[in-house]
């Protein structure tokens, strides 16, 4: 009875890498993790019989675990290397720090919410794996332990969290779904050699639950439109100008610069 439950996953496994291979996934180092790595402790026991579906899975906290291609393509984009420091955003169900961890990965993950955390961290120690794991807002990052050489967020920000970006080491590479709730591109940054810029490279559309927290985006969006509407408006000094300027900094936003156009009229120029 025992061996043909084992026969029964392994021909289910083995499916999903043909899969896998047939959509691009081509780094053997990757096929094997998701073939080793046993998804089904990590899916609700109502789908346990769907762990090797190439399908995502709902978990507790209305949140999901990510398809198998989604895991297997943003795995390959990291381009891991053991003994790599790698911080994911978003711990969820814990398979995706479990891949890391099969390939050789130092991993460091951040889940807000609680009970997930919990559930992973059983998940964790029921297999033997070691994962650093902290209970927070994923959008500030782990400073503490920063830099890392590879960062993964397994959720949709509006645009690139600027604190991230500084967490991340010389030559690393981050790997973000970057967008709205309706269209989102897979975003490979590579910050560069000397350390102050950045490559990005868009690897197509994916569908992600959105990154929750203070440097989500969204929230400095709009501390950034208030000042613009404000610089506009209201005939403000210099002065007030460069503290506002300042303010925007502060808030962990990609900095903007501005041009006075007759006295405090102003426009704005695209982020750097």
């Amino acid at each position: 009875m025992t061996n043909k439950r084992f026969s029964q996953s392994d021909s289910l496994k083995k499916d999903l890498i043909n899969q896998l291979k047939q959509k691009g996934i081509n780094d053997q180092n990757v096929l094997k993790a998701i073939y080793d790595v046993p998804r089904e402790e990590f899916v609700n026991i109502d789908f346990k019989s769907k762990a090797y579906v190439d399908d995502a899975l709902p978990i507790d906290c209305n949140q999901t675990i990510s398809q198998p291609f989604t895991v297997a393509f943003m795995t390959q984009l990291l381009d891991i290397e053991p003994g790599m420091k790698v911080l994911e955003i978003g711990t969820g169900s814990g398979y995706q720090a479990a891949i890391l961890y099969y390939l050789g990965a130092k991993v460091f993950s951040i889940e807000r919410h609680l009970d997930l955390l919990n559930k992973a961290k059983f998940t964790f120690e029921k297999l033997g794996i070691e994962i650093h794991s902290l209970h927070g807002d994923g959008s500030m990052g782990w400073k503490l332990s920063a830099p890392f050489d590879r960062i993964i967020v397994t959720a949709s920000a509006p645009e690139i969290p600027d604190t991230l970006l500084k967490q991340l080491a010389v030559n690393g590479k981050l790997v973000i779904p970057v967008g709205d709730k309706i269209k989102q591109t897979m975003c490979l940054v590579v910050k560069n050699n000397i350390g102050e810029g950045y490559d990005v490279f868009d690897y197509g559309e994916f569908k992600f639950v959105p990154l929750v927290g203070k440097r989500d985006g969204k929230t400095n969006v709009k501390k950034i439109n208030m000042v613009i509407f404000l610089l506009i408006n209201y005939e403000l000094p210099n002065s007030v100008f460069i503290n506002l300027k300042e303010s925007i900094n502060l808030v962990g936003c990609q900095p903007y610069f501005f041009n006075f156009v007759e006295s405090s009229k102003i426009s704005p120029f695209i982020p750097v």
